[in-house]
């Protein structure tokens, strides 16, 4: 058989064809990218939050009273658990100038594997896809405010997703979870979410099975309590105070009623228009934690792992006192999971909330103005909310179509 040149020329060529859409995903990535990194210089952002994590970091080198401190022109305090000051620790090492630099490009490296990760999650997804997906979710409020105050949001949802996507009985399956919810106690309810299933299936197995379940949830609590004895041992005064009063002083982080804070106990503090809605958010937080556990562990049973996180997720940013807006970088997973399953108007919807900014569009700031908003305004700043609650009827409408099939 005779192989012409023009055979060669084009086997040759076909490489080249396959890589040309990942360069050009790649090239879109990185301008995107750029131009985020120089609208951040350009509106002079703070990185506050970072400072308060290098200033937790110095509290500790220096044996300081570590819920005392408080930090910036802001004045603000520690609010995360003890172990989480031990990690913070490396960032008194770098200069200013250098740690945020490193925590911006961090950042957005932590953004193109969430996307990554969040792809494996729903199905799969091309390093094309991947790429591009993360150009565009760059620029959703979330995301900027996450990199504009330096927070580690990306940062534990990848190692909470990293645990979501292993492969089923896999060794280390769990620490993700754990070491996030000694960071910052709401990843803690991914935990709860597993063991609950893995309940549920061992109940409903009638003779024994494998539990991953159990497994995950089991190194999970194993690990966080690791963290959180280590942290104890080395910092014994400072655990024992916030795990015996930090803990239960929500109010230490900020007022209820800030416009940023999008948890069911924002919205109510500002329907109410109180700072603090007591029992009304007892009862809608309890609530919420029973529907949407509901909804996750019986879309994880049906195998609807995507479905199971998006719900999981939302219950999480639901219950909580305080979901700063930052926290809701999870809303990429969300647009993913709804695309992936059909729902692209909802995805559509869903990315046009987190990409709107609305919540800044209400009176806010010094003056506690969100207390006197009217009931436009308090829609505004409640979209986050409505949204998850929104994601949780389409997970449920998801698992019952399923189940009818």
């Amino acid at each position: 058989m005779t192989v012409t040149a023009q055979t060669v020329q084009t086997a040759a060529a076909r490489p080249a064809a396959a890589r040309r859409p990942i360069l050009v995903a790649a090239s879109v990535c990185l301008l995107s990218f750029a131009a985020f990194w120089a609208a951040q210089r350009a509106a002079g952002v703070s990185m506050i939050d970072l400072m308060v994590y290098r200033a937790e970091g110095e509290t500790v080198r220096a044996g300081r009273d570590l819920y005392a401190m408080r930090a910036t022109e802001a004045n603000l305090p520690n609010t995360y658990p003890p172990f989480a000051a031990l990690l913070f620790t490396p960032l008194t090492l770098l200069g200013v100038p250098g740690m945020r630099t490193l925590a911006t490009a961090g950042n957005l490296v932590l953004l193109v594997a969430l996307v990554r990760l969040s792809l494996r999650l729903v199905g799969g997804g091309s390093a094309t896809t991947v790429l591009l997906a993360a150009a565009l979710a760059v620029w959703c409020e979330p995301v900027w405010t996450t990199l504009r105050y330096g927070q580690i949001n990306l940062l534990l949802a990848t190692a909470v997703l990293w645990d979501l996507t292993r492969r089923e009985g896999h060794r280390w399956a769990g620490a993700g979870i754990g070491l996030a919810a000694a960071v910052k106690l709401t990843p803690a309810l991914f935990a709860v979410f597993l063991l609950i299933t893995g309940l549920v299936r061992a109940r409903g197995a009638g003779s024994p099975a494998r539990n991953p379940w159990l497994r995950q949830a089991g190194t999970a609590t194993a690990v966080f309590l690791g963290a959180t004895v280590t942290a104890a041992a080395v910092l014994p005064y400072d655990s024992h105070r916030y795990w015996t009063r930090m803990i239960f002083e929500a109010n230490r982080v900020g007022h209820a009623e800030d416009t940023a804070n999008q948890s069911l106990r924002g919205v109510l503090a500002r329907l109410l228009h109180t700072g603090d809605p007591g029992p009304w958010w007892a009862v809608a937080a309890a609530l919420a934690a029973v529907a949407g556990l509901a909804v996750a562990v019986a879309a994880e049973l049906r195998g609807e792992r995507a479905g199971a996180v998006v719900a999981c997720t939302g219950t999480a940013l639901l219950v909580s006192p305080v979901s700063w807006s930052h926290h809701w970088v999870w809303c990429v997973p969300a647009v993913l999971f709804l695309a992936a399953r059909g729902r692209v108007r909802a995805a559509a919807a869903t990315a046009a909330v987190f990409c709107s900014y609305t919540l800044w569009w209400v009176p806010h700031g010094p003056g506690r103005l969100e207390l006197a908003q009217n009931i436009g305004q308090m829609t505004l700043s409640a979209l986050y909310p409505l949204t998850a609650l929104a994601a949780l009827v389409t997970v449920f409408t998801l698992w019952r179509t399923n189940r009818s099939a």
